[in-house]
């Protein structure tokens, strides 16, 4: 086969059919993706939720400290329940990673304005997409790893 006849026929590939047929997953990658991304949904969603349900004066008060009223406390928790959910969902993962992407950007940004550590939200950051890329050969497919 030429260089052209083989240029050919990859482009007759769909996009779809070349992620699909891309990198495959290991067991212990998969695994290991889907604890990351466990510890990213019990923290941000269901240590935040029951602490929003049993401590909600303690989180109101936090809450004010960085400028943010009693009456968002729910408003924020419901958004941080549901990007967690979109992201435990594998046919929504990406979607969840993204919008806890922007979730987190938001927490970095007020713990910046406050004069706080701003570093364990990052380090949330890099593990949603490091559970996620970790877990999803589509990801994968998307941002391949080069070796050098």
């Amino acid at each position: 086969m030429t260089q052209v006849s083989a240029a050919s026929a990859a482009a007759d590939v769909p996009r779809s059919a070349a992620i699909e047929n891309g990198p495959r997953v290991g067991k212990g990658a998969w695994w290991a993706g889907w604890i990351i991304s466990g510890l990213v949904i019990l923290w941000i969603g269901v240590v935040g939720l029951i602490f929003a349900l049993t401590q909600r004066q303690m989180v109101e008060e936090n809450m004010a400290k960085y400028g943010y009223g009693p009456s968002t406390v729910f408003a924020i928790q419901v958004i941080a329940i549901s990007c967690v959910i979109l992201y435990a969902i594998p046919q929504t993962a990406v979607l969840g990673a993204i919008l806890l992407t922007g979730y987190l950007g938001g927490a970095v940004a007020t713990h910046v304005r406050a004069g706080d550590a701003w570093f364990l939200p990052v380090v949330f950051g890099v593990f949603v997409w490091l559970g996620l890329y970790l877990r999803d050969p589509r990801l994968r497919a998307l941002v391949p790893l080069r070796k050098a």
